[in-house]
């Protein structure tokens, strides 16, 4: 690709993602619902235990099994 074809697909990009936030409203999450009921916070550990902890070790446990149950490793070569 020549640097003509990168300068126009990344004009393409960017118009397409401004436009996307300019065209985008507000959340308007300074007004509360019917039945809104928020609950207390989560503190440092948990949001770091839920969002960085609790996906590594999904990883690793899922990454685990598959090593583990993998069976191609274990048929002889029939060559």
């Amino acid at each position: 690709m020549d640097k003509k074809n990168a300068l126009r697909a990344g004009a393409v990009a960017a118009g397409t993602t401004l436009m996307m936030l300019l065209m985008s409203s507000p959340a308007l999450a300074l007004t509360r619902d019917d039945g809104d009921d928020p609950g207390t916070g989560l503190s440092v550990i948990d949001t770091i235990g839920l969002f960085v902890v609790a996906p590594i070790a999904l990883f690793a446990i899922i990454a685990g099994l598959v090593m583990v149950l993998d069976k191609s490793r274990k048929t002889p070569n029939k060559a």
